[in-house]
């Protein structure tokens, strides 16, 4: 059976989601773990960690319900799938970082990618209807 190659980066998401629930059960079972590792703001892992699964699961059914989306679109839509989840991982160990220019720039870069993904998506499935 071939899957698309959006639906495999979103099996691995899905998969890097998951093992980091393992960086969570420690968070809750030795905090001063976590702390004494620099995390100052440990509800954004928690952050990353559902990001992570979310996001996968939209790119395996992306892959899966459209696999003939224009490249330029699936690459989007993947970029903004792994970018935004990882966003979460700085701000855990310095929320002020959300305040700094290149942060920021990244975020509307990775959320823009993301929004014209997923609304193309949408219009390649409403089409194809």
């Amino acid at each position: 059976m071939s899957v698309s190659w959006v639906t495999q980066v979103g099996g691995v998401e899905l998969a890097v989601g998951a093992l980091s629930g393992w960086v969570i059960a420690l968070s809750v079972d030795a905090p001063e773990r976590v702390r004494a590792a620099g995390v100052r703001a440990p509800h954004r892992l928690r952050q990353a960690h559902l990001d992570l699964i979310v996001m996968g699961v939209i790119l395996i059914a992306a892959g899966l319900a459209a696999p003939g989306l224009p490249t330029v679109w699936q690459v989007l839509l993947v970029a903004g799938a792994w970018v935004n989840p990882l966003l979460f991982l700085p701000l855990a160990w310095s929320p002020d970082q959300q305040k700094r220019l290149p942060y920021r720039a990244v975020t509307l870069a990775s959320f823009t990618a993301m929004s014209a993904g997923t609304v193309a998506l949408a219009v390649h499935l409403i089409a194809a209807g």
